[in-house]
């Protein structure tokens, strides 16, 4: 199994990129995990920029592969319990997957990458700031390796 996170916003603040990285490089190297950023798109000043949206979704979804698994990270996705992505992570590994996670742009992901979702995961019903929430993604990543490798880090 292999495993990336396509995110939109390629500026990210000094605490953001060292908390991340931090979590990242403890992850199995089997996983091969990657990072991908897009570019968020230009917006007018005016309410919410569809067109902004849509550029973004056409990049997220030309960096997807064909047979990967794509989870979408929202609000409104279905929250799960450390344990619970543990055991997710650990069916998805069983059935020989590859994982793209997606963290959208201010504005959310299109209706395109919304459709091409496999899964809806909600880190939170809070809304979070962009950084905050690849922060907490790849914490959230390495604890469900912890978890299945019987690891000490997490904590019950």
């Amino acid at each position: 199994m292999h495993l990336r996170l396509i995110a939109v916003g390629d500026r990210q603040p000094a605490w953001v990129s060292a908390a991340f990285d931090s979590y990242a490089g403890r992850l199995p190297r089997l996983w091969q995990f990657q990072t991908h950023s897009i570019a968020t798109a230009a917006r007018r000043k005016s309410a919410a920029d569809t067109r902004a949206v849509q550029k973004e979704g056409e990049k997220i979804l030309s960096k997807l592969k064909p047979a990967e698994t794509l989870v979408l990270l929202d609000e409104r996705g279905k929250q799960l319990s450390s344990r619970q992505f543990s055991d997710k992570l650990n069916e998805w590994q069983a059935a020989g997957k590859d994982l793209a996670f997606v963290i959208g742009g201010p504005d959310g992901v299109s209706t395109d990458v919304q459709r091409r979702a496999d899964f809806c995961w909600s880190l939170s019903k809070l809304t979070l700031p962009h950084g905050l929430a690849r922060v907490l993604f790849s914490e959230q990543l390495y604890r469900a390796w912890s978890l299945a490798s019987g690891h000490p880090y997490h904590r019950d």
